[in-house]
């Protein structure tokens, strides 16, 4: 099957940027590699605000499922009907095309999250497990010109799906199984018959590549693999072949409670980076973090955390402080770090070398008020600028303790924390430090400016905060 994303479609010009927003843009910016998850947004939301995500230093954006669904919650775009358009209330394939042009014209690339385990659980509304199905296919032919406009490709007067494209209907009743996890349905309770699982037949591994070829054509350089513990090797690899994904960046969401000797990264995140070779959400060091910044926790928890397995190595983690999941999924609400906790995390995240920080902003979907328009906080912006700056230097933990980390990024910046609720004071000793003598160190995010002047350094921390320094360019 050819791709064909269609050509009739026309993708309108960027909006003019602000000259406010321009005023944001640093030569350094343009090393970041920050990928804003702008979670449940539209896509007409996103092309608009391309200029400013590109100021404040986001090299990516991870958006919401490209594809049919139906239903105004968020988890309703968790629920595919059909891969062949993209149709649901936060845009449509047009939206998406302006979208993906609006950012790469902002020097931004698309990032799009990528369903292939599952198709909507629909059992309440049919018996059958023909997708998109009798009903949606009479909406297709009620008004060809405009799904054709949609269409990315193949013949929608047609199921792309039928029964002999599912696993057996079983409900997962084991997460620590690997055979149960892989091809059992994710259930949500009692007389919940779940969401059907795909089989990794030729039909559906077919009809999946040539969807991941249609986003790549579409302008998506980079695919959140949604619910990657929950697919086998062999479906994972046969559709996200070299060929199919011709370099785009591919991080697969394996949740696990914890690093090397935490019985799901054995079961799970191990085998999924040794057979794939993809990147993953980091929650290795998501556990490392909670440790930390938990009650008792040493801040040295962060420290050597590759070495010892409690975090991934770099060129494979996607890093974060947290996920959509968190705060939307009640079974995930006890990861959430403290509010101020957070934003120390944050620090960490993004003044440390490696990883891929992704950054979570959204519009209140959990009632809880704290990530609305997170990506435009002052602190936050400054962080990633941070980042920019220090790009590809080396990292070196300078002191810590029970409240406080110091880091240094080779000689351009320094980092420090301290978690407690009270000031600490905190004196380093410097030798053979690349950090520079008698050169203003320009504060970033709060507090003074500082000069080394000796080969002693002395911090006054107040309490429950981050501080970030970077050489005057």
């Amino acid at each position: 099957m050819v791709v064909a994303v269609n050509e009739r479609i026309v993708r309108p010009a960027l909006p003019r940027c602000l000259f406010a927003l321009l005023l944001l843009v640093t030569a350094e910016a343009v090393a970041a590699d920050v990928i804003l998850h702008a979670f449940n947004w539209r896509y007409a939301d996103v092309a608009t605000a391309a200029p400013e995500i590109a100021a404040r230093g986001y090299r990516a954006v991870l958006v919401a499922p490209p594809l049919r669904s139906e239903g105004n919650e968020w988890w309703a775009r968790y629920q595919p009907q059909d891969y062949r358009v993209i149709d649901h209330p936060l845009g449509d394939t047009q939206d998406f095309l302006a979208m993906t042009a609006a950012l790469s014209a902002a020097g931004v690339d698309t990032h799009a999250d990528l369903l292939l385990n599952h198709m909507a659980n629909e059992a309440w509304r049919r018996p059958d497990l023909d997708y998109p199905g009798r009903r949606v296919l009479d909406l297709y032919a009620a008004d060809p010109l405009r799904h054709e406009r949609l269409r990315l490709f193949g013949d929608l007067s047609s199921n792309l799906y039928s029964a002999a494209d599912f696993n057996a209907p079983f409900c997962i009743s084991d997460y620590n199984d690997p055979a149960q996890v892989q091809s059992g349905r994710l259930c949500g309770g009692p007389g919940d018959p779940g969401l059907p699982d795909l089989s990794d037949n030729r039909h559906v591994i077919a009809a999946q590549r040539t969807y991941v070829r249609a986003l790549r054509a579409a302008g998506v350089s980079g695919f959140r693999v949604d619910a990657a513990k929950h697919m086998g090797y062999k479906h994972l690899l046969a559709v996200l072949s070299p060929d199919v994904i011709d370099e785009a960046f591919i991080y697969g969401e394996v949740i696990t409670g914890g690093g090397a000797g935490h019985p799901e990264y054995t079961a799970f995140l191990a085998p999924y980076l040794e057979r794939t070779g993809h990147a993953a959400y980091d929650f290795p060091l998501h556990a490392s973090l909670r440790r930390a910044f938990g009650f008792g926790g040493l801040m040295g928890e962060l420290v050597g955390m590759e070495a010892r397995g409690q975090a991934l190595a770099s060129e494979r983690a996607v890093t974060f402080t947290l996920t959509h999941d968190m705060p939307n999924n009640a079974g995930f609400r006890g990861q959430l770090l403290d509010p101020v906790d957070e934003t120390l995390a944050y620090a960490f995240v993004l003044g440390r070398a490696g990883g891929r920080p992704l950054l979570y902003s959204d519009h209140n979907e959990s009632g809880d008020g704290r990530w609305v328009d997170a990506w435009r906080r002052a602190d936050l912006t400054a962080m990633i600028g941070f980042r920019a700056a220090v790009d590809g230097t080396d990292m070196a933990v300078l002191a810590h303790g029970l409240c406080h980390l110091v880091f240094r990024r080779g000689g351009l910046g320094l980092v420090a924390i301290n978690k407690c609720g009270y000031a600490e004071t905190v004196t380093i000793s410097l030798p053979k430090s690349p950090l520079q003598w008698g050169v203003p160190y320009r504060a970033l995010l709060g507090g003074d400016d500082l000069t080394i002047t000796g080969r002693t350094l002395t911090l006054n921390l107040p309490p429950r905060s981050a501080r970030m320094w970077r050489i005057e360019p």
